[in-house]
C-alpha cells in the first residue's frame, strides 16, 4: 500500500510539472492558434543559463529570478523576430519554423554547454522529505501551486491579463476597440517562455540536465493541454496531474518504466479521436 501511495504521490509532483508546460502550450495556442513545438528546448536552454548564473557564484533563488526575466525577454524576442514576419504564411509553413526553433535550440544547449550530463542544484531542504515524496518533489509542488494561482489571478483580475484574455479570443474585435493586440500577444509569449523556464529549472534536479532533458516531458505536456482542452488554460492542471498519475501508475504496475512515454502518446491520440476538445476544453463552431 505505501508503495502504491508513493507512485501516486510522484505522479501528482510529476503532473503538477506537466501542467507548467500544457499552460504555456494553451497560452500560445489562445494566441496564435499554433503548437509551439520548441516549447521544451526553450525551458532546456534557460536551465542552462540558471546554471551557468549558479555557476558564476549567484545564490539559487537570485540566478531563478534572473532566469525568468531573460526566459521573459527570449520569449518576446522569439515572436518579434522569428514569428511575426511569418504570422500570414501557410500553416505548414509556420509549423516548419517551429521545428526549426526546436533544432536550433536544442543545438544551441549543446554548443554553449556541452552533451555532457550535469547535476542542477535543488533549493530545498532535505528535512521536507516524507515517506512518500522527495524534498525536491514537494517544493516543486508548492513552487508550481504559486505559479499557477499567480497566471490565475493576473488573468481572471488585472487589466492586462484580462485585455490578453480578449486579444487571444477575439483579435478582431479587440483590436476595434483599441487593444494592442501583438503586443499582447508577443507577451504572451514572454509568459510562456517564463512558465516554461520554471518548470524546466524544478525537473532539473529529478532527471539532471542535458541538452535531450525536455523532449520527452514535453510529449506529457501536450497530452496534458490536450485533454484539458487546448482552448482552456483551467484545464492545464487537471489534464497535467490526471497525465501524471496515469503515466506514473501504468509504468509501475503496467508496462513498465521503459514504455511509459508510450502513455503520452496513446493519451494524445485517444483525445483526439474520442474528445478533440479535451475534457473540459469547448468545442468553437464556425458558421460558414
Amino acid at each position: 500500500m505505501n508503495e502504491f501511495l508513493h507512485q501516486l504521490a510522484s505522479g501528482v509532483a510529476s503532473g503538477f510539472i506537466y501542467a507548467s508546460l500544457a499552460l504555456a502550450l494553451v497560452m500560445i495556442y489562445q494566441s496564435t492558434n499554433h503548437i509551439n513545438f520548441a516549447q521544451g528546448e526553450l525551458a532546456t536552454f534557460t536551465t542552462y543559463i540558471a546554471l551557468a548564473l549558479i555557476n558564476l557564484g549567484l545564490s539559487y533563488w537570485l540566478a531563478f529570478a534572473l532566469t525568468l526575466v531573460i526566459s521573459f525577454a527570449l520569449g518576446f524576442v522569439i515572436d518579434q523576430v522569428i514569428l511575426r514576419p511569418v504570422a500570414r504564411a501557410p500553416v505548414v509553413s509556420i509549423v516548419i519554423v517551429f521545428v526549426g526553433l526546436y533544432v536550433i535550440l536544442n543545438s544551441l544547449s549543446g554548443f554553449f554547454f556541452g552533451y555532457v550530463t550535469r547535476t542542477f542544484p535543488g533549493p530545498f531542504p532535505d528535512s521536507w522529505s516524507n515517506p512518500f515524496l522527495s524534498a525536491q518533489e514537494i517544493g516543486m509542488i508548492l513552487v508550481t501551486v504559486v505559479m499557477l494561482l499567480g497566471v490565475f489571478v493576473f488573468f481572471r483580475y488585472t487589466t492586462l491579463g484580462l485585455a490578453m484574455r480578449a486579444a487571444a479570443q477575439n483579435p478582431v474585435s479587440s483590436q476595434l476597440v483599441g487593444v494592442p493586440v501583438k503586443r499582447l500577444i508577443a507577451l504572451g509569449w514572454g509568459l510562456a517562455g517564463t512558465i516554461g523556464a520554471i518548470a524546466g529549472m524544478l525537473t532539473a534536479p529529478i532527471i539532471f540536465l542535458d541538452p535531450n532533458m525536455m523532449s520527452g516531458i514535453l510529449l506529457y505536456g501536450f497530452a496534458a493541454a490536450l485533454l484539458g482542452g487546448i482552448n482552456n488554460p483551467a484545464g492545464a492542471v487537471p489534464g497535467g496531474i490526471i497525465v501524471g498519475v496515469v503515466e506514473n501508475l501504468t509504468g509501475a504496475y503496467v508496462i513498465g518504466p521503459e514504455l511509459k512515454l508510450t502513455v503520452a502518446l496513446v493519451l494524445i491520440l485517444g483525445v483526439l479521436l474520442v474528445r478533440p476538445s479535451g475534457l473540459f476544453g469547448h468545442v468553437i463552431v464556425t458558421r460558414v
